[in-house]
């Protein structure tokens, strides 16, 4: 089992990026999406970043947008959350298909990295391991599961 891996920038570490909801001019390769965005109409080929918004966080629609753009969508490049980014939040953002998240500027860079290597394993598939535990020959303790007793 593995560690979520999702990369923590600092607001002041991530100058120019729209943390704040402000608007920033646009870099090459980096989309940034609103919350009602039509991902049917986005073209994500030739984007290396995209760049999802959390104007409170209390507001999930990125996440979705994430889990949108991995599976259906196959982006593999980097999925950036930023505006109210919370540490409490980077679990579900990683599960989600977010790579990396750039948190408000009163969270702890250190806690959030802390918070993100507690759990080593989840039953349920995520938008980057889509197969659930169950189904990838393992246990829950990382060992194969005991042969079936079942009569044919």
């Amino acid at each position: 089992m593995t560690t979520l891996s999702l990369h923590l920038l600092s607001a002041t570490v991530a100058q120019g990026q729209p943390h704040d909801g402000a608007e920033v001019p646009a870099e090459p390769g980096v989309l940034r999406l609103p919350n009602d965005a039509d991902l049917h109409a986005v073209e994500v080929q030739q984007v290396q970043r995209i760049e999802l918004n959390f104007p409170k966080f209390t507001d999930g629609r990125a996440f979705s947008q994430a889990w949108l753009l991995r599976r259906r969508h196959g982006f593999s490049g980097d999925i950036r959350a930023c505006g109210d980014v919370r540490v409490d939040q980077l679990q579900q953002m990683a599960r989600s298909g977010f790579s990396s998240a750039v948190l408000a500027n009163a969270q702890d860079l250190a806690l959030g990295r802390q918070l993100l290597g507690h759990f080593h394993g989840f039953y349920q598939g995520d938008a980057v391991h889509g197969q659930p535990h169950f189904g990838s020959g393992q246990s829950a303790a990382g060992h194969a599961p005991p042969p079936s007793t079942a009569q044919p």
